[in-house]
């Protein structure tokens, strides 16, 4: 539907964020529609046994995925990124922004997971893996005991050769569909929002991948490859707005992050709680990582997501419960950032609806500072990350230093334990950008003045 003047003058009387969304200010809002986990849990629609399922599935595919990408020999055909405590970018934080950040601080680097380098490679790769095991299932040439390795065979290459997988993407997740797709032997088709780069684009057709460009945002290239996959009954669409299998895969990531905490003697409870800060697209990634967070540490985890101010649609989704009902460009916003991997107008449902009970709050962050954040992320840590990616950085800033979050803090009893937080910045992407682009993107960030953000 689209909205009158009345209907967004109506909007603003109920929520008084949305007139601070709409002139583009960095906010922190707090959802107020959070419950305990204990509560949340029993009206969830996600199944915590699908999870479990995934990581199985992933475990199985292992010896296919060793073999096909030999990158990830040393982890044994798994599909996984490093936690990296970050002190330097801690105090340069605090000194910068004149604010405490009591606790550790950690980097998440799904920026270089292996194969498609960004989180994108957890849902993604997942999401085709488990299509083409049911396909080979059905097809009688796969059983479940079998070695996986036989998927890198010819025939099974031809056997999915019959087949085509569709996905719309502004970028990321293209490429891990892609890639992983054209190793498989399916026939593949990306259909890329105008806010892709162009390194993405000709990365997958130096693959074999078909791309299709579009002159319009994300939700107009999901509406166009939707249209476009069903002509064709062979043909798999990974719908980035409704994908349950996605969903499972991204959610993989907690239990492994339980395990990464742990080799580091780090261990979540009421007494360190665990704050996590996630870039937000259309919310699958985030949404994904943020409730396997809520299985795995329940109400010990505080999640954050985190939208350039020209794209916060999530936000926008669930504080005005409306989800997929509303776009930012029916309140006036462009939904043009540099931030091409959250730009993204229209908000999954499936996820809003989903996290509406377990999200602690969203906030928004200028297209300046991320980039600001990206060249301090170089000078102190030696890392590059894309300008997405740089987004849940400023969670700690905006959580301890604006009054929504100190009143937060307060509201969660967590005024005493804050000081053994731990707060996890979630990279989203960037280790496969060419450097040329990267170095682009560090000198605008070497060019801001901190006093002008």
């Amino acid at each position: 539907m689209s909205y009158s003047e009345k209907d967004i003058k109506t909007l603003i009387q109920e929520f008084k964020e949305i007139e601070e969304l709409m002139a583009l200010k960095e906010i922190l809002w707090i959802n107020g529609k959070k419950e305990s986990f204990e509560s949340a849990i029993k009206s969830s629609s996600v199944d915590p046994v699908n999870i479990e399922d995934a990581e199985k599935r992933l475990t199985r595919f292992s010896s296919f995925i060793k073999e096909v990408f030999p990158e990830t020999k040393e982890a044994n055909g798994i599909i996984e990124s490093p936690l990296t405590a970050i002190p330097s970018m801690k105090k340069s934080l605090e000194d910068d922004f004149d604010v405490s950040i009591p606790g550790s601080l950690y980097l998440k680097c799904d920026s270089h997971l292996p194969v498609s380098g960004s989180i994108k490679a957890r849902g993604g790769i997942y999401a085709v893996l488990k299509h083409a095991e049911d396909l080979a299932l059905n097809a009688g040439i796969l059983s479940i005991d079998d070695d996986y390795s036989c998927f890198a065979s010819e025939k099974f290459k031809d056997f999915f050769s019959q087949y085509a997988i569709s996905v719309s993407s502004t970028g990321n997740l293209g490429l891990s569909i892609g890639i992983i797709s054209a190793v498989l032997g399916f026939r593949v088709t990306v259909h890329m929002s105008k806010d892709a780069r162009k390194w993405k684009k000709d990365m997958l057709r130096s693959k074999g991948v078909t791309v299709k460009e579009y002159d319009a945002d994300f939700s107009a290239a999901v509406i166009e490859g939707r249209k476009q996959s069903e002509k064709d009954p062979l043909c798999f669409f990974v719908d980035d707005e409704n994908s349950n299998d996605l969903f499972y895969g991204y959610a993989v990531a907690s239990l492994r992050l339980k395990k990464h905490l742990e080799s580091q003697n780090v261990h979540i409870s009421k007494e360190k709680p665990l704050f996590v800060y996630l870039p937000c697209g259309v919310g699958g990634g985030p949404g994904g990582v943020a409730f396997g967070l809520k299985l795995m540490f329940q109400d010990n985890v505080h999640c954050f997501f985190a939208e350039p101010t020209h794209a916060p649609s999530m936000l926008l989704g669930i504080l005005t419960g409306l989800h997929d009902a509303i776009c930012v460009q029916d309140i006036g916003i462009d939904n043009l950032t540099a931030a091409d991997g959250l730009a993204v107008g229209r908000p999954s449902k499936f996820v809003g609806k989903e996290m509406e009970k377990f999200l602690s709050g969203s906030y928004t962050i200028s297209d300046q500072r991320m980039f600001y954040l990206l060249n301090k992320m170089v000078e102190n840590e030696g890392i590059k990350i894309e300008p997405s990616g740089l987004a849940g950085l400023y969670g700690p800033v905006q959580l301890l230093k604006s009054q929504e979050g100190q009143q937060y803090i307060e509201d969660n009893g967590l005024s005493e334990t804050i000081k053994n937080a731990v707060h996890i910045s979630w990279a989203t992407g960037g280790s496969m950008v060419p450097s040329s682009e990267m170095d682009e993107f560090i000198n605008v960030g070497k060019a801001i003045d901190i006093n002008e953000l």
